[in-house]
């Protein structure tokens, strides 16, 4: 049986575009499935030639990680953002909120004319709807960094459009949805980098974690202390009697996007109140490093039991790993993790790594002991994967397998039971209840 597209009509949408010319310019879009494009220099305005290797972009969501992203900030590690890369040309920001559009546009025009020597630059287009931006047949890539409820569907459609993806977390906030984000980047052979920039970036802290305990300089690896919740979507309260006017500037509606309708009730930031259990904004942060260094058995049957303060995974290679602080705390809180085992520690976050005894650290890596992918910049990475088609470091495989893991702890505590997850199966053993919340129906007329 086929699968419907995601259809991207219907009230609310913002901008006025037919669905006659949003399918006609989208089927264009997704015939792109190859490398970057060439830029014509009409697109950059004033007769500017775009170099062969430029990258065209869009950046959809422009609060403070999309603005990061887009003009420097700390999800970049790349001064000026991307704006200022010279393998990299913006032509499109989007945002429900007219004022960060529009803030954004007039900055990245200023900086392009500056870099260009003119007085005035039109080559950075902004947008309410999102959709808008997918159907320009000129946009290789774009960066996505929205409202959890929003990351998953938003990526779909991106990438159906034939566009490369970069995607801040959650990734997906169901099971369902992760896997269809797999599904569709397989299908349309996109490139996708999820935004666990950890793996790349803080100068190579947690991929010397991750070797230095896969080559068991640890002994045999016990336990790991997670520093964190897992957390997942759980719309149970969703009803409010709280209401208030939204601002004529504000797109509430095409906000709440697929989630049930309700009414505005003050300032929305990544989610509403009520539909969250747990932490579904720094789990993917920790628990991708925990699942890359303990590397379980993606096919092995996983029992997540429900503890005092929250939940303990038991994987089939022995390992139990902790949903909270490493007894006294210490370094693993800055988004890291603390790995115990029969031999010592070691302990890892954004600001450190330290080891117990402190020798195991001391001790260099063997030339035949085990590696794992490198990459010195996560945004790097993702540009010079759209040029060689290669997977990023964070792929949908990768990025989705630790989402599902966060996702089947996140339910465990919404239920307030043990369960036993399948990571094969992608739903959980004998628990009708629980599998009921591996997704959502979506509001009308968005669908994946």
């Amino acid at each position: 049986m086929k699968r419907k597209a995601m259809t991207a009509v219907g009230p609310g949408a913002g901008a006025s575009l037919s669905r006659r010319k949003f399918l006609r310019r989208t089927t264009l879009a997704a015939a792109l499935t190859a490398g970057p494009t060439l830029l014509p220099s009409s697109v950059l305005g004033q007769g500017n030639a775009a170099p062969n290797s430029r990258i065209a972009m869009g950046f959809i969501g422009l609060g403070g990680q999309g603005a990061g992203h887009l003009l420097g900030g700390a999800w970049t590690y790349v001064p000026g953002g991307y704006v200022a890369r010279q393998d990299v040309q913006v032509l499109a920001v989007c945002d429900v909120r007219k004022e960060r559009r529009e803030s954004a546009q007039q900055r990245c025009n200023q900086m392009y004319a500056q870099r260009y020597g003119q007085a005035s630059y039109q080559g950075v287009q902004a947008y309410n709807d999102f959709r808008e931006v997918l159907a320009r047949p000129d946009i290789d890539a774009v960066l996505i960094a929205v409202p959890y409820h929003w990351a998953a569907p938003m990526s779909i459609m991106a990438m159906r459009a034939g566009k490369d993806v970069y995607c801040e977390k959650p990734i997906a906030i169901t099971v369902r949805e992760g896997q269809a984000v797999i599904e569709t980047s397989r299908r349309f052979s996109r490139i996708y980098q999820a935004g666990t920039q950890q793996r790349s970036e803080y100068g190579g802290k947690f991929r010397i974690a991750c070797e230095w305990v896969r080559n068991q300089r640890l002994g045999q690896l016990k336990e790991v202390f997670a520093f964190g919740s897992p957390g997942a979507f759980y719309p149970d309260p969703w009803i409010t009697d709280k209401s208030a006017p939204y601002p004529s500037t504000f797109d509430w509606d095409l906000w709440l996007g697929p989630l049930p309708w309700r009414p505005f009730a003050g300032e929305a930031g990544h989610a509403l109140s009520g539909c969250f259990v747990g932490d579904v904004n720094w789990a993917p942060h920790r628990y991708d490093i925990v699942m890359w260094t303990v590397n379980p058995d993606p096919t092995a049957p996983v029992a997540i039991e429900l503890v005092a303060g929250g939940v303990d995974y038991h994987f089939s290679n022995g390992v139990i790993v902790h949903s909270r602080d490493y007894p006294g705390g210490g370094v693993g809180g800055d988004g890291g993790a603390c790995f115990v085992g029969t031999a010592g520690r070691i302990a890892v976050d954004r600001g450190a790594i330290v080891s117990d005894p402190p020798a195991i650290l001391k001790q260099p890596l063997r030339p035949d002991d085990v590696r794992v992918e490198r990459a010195n910049s996560h945004s790097g990475n993702f540009l010079e994967c759209i040029r060689t088609r290669r997977p990023t470091m964070c792929h949908p495989e990768t990025a989705v397998r630790t989402m599902d893991t966060i996702l089947a702890g996140g339910i465990a505590l919404a239920l307030k039971r043990s369960l036993t997850w399948d990571p094969a199966q992608h739903r959980f053993i004998g628990d009708a209840a629980a599998n009921r919340l591996l997704s959502y129906a979506p509001r009308a007329p968005w669908r994946i």
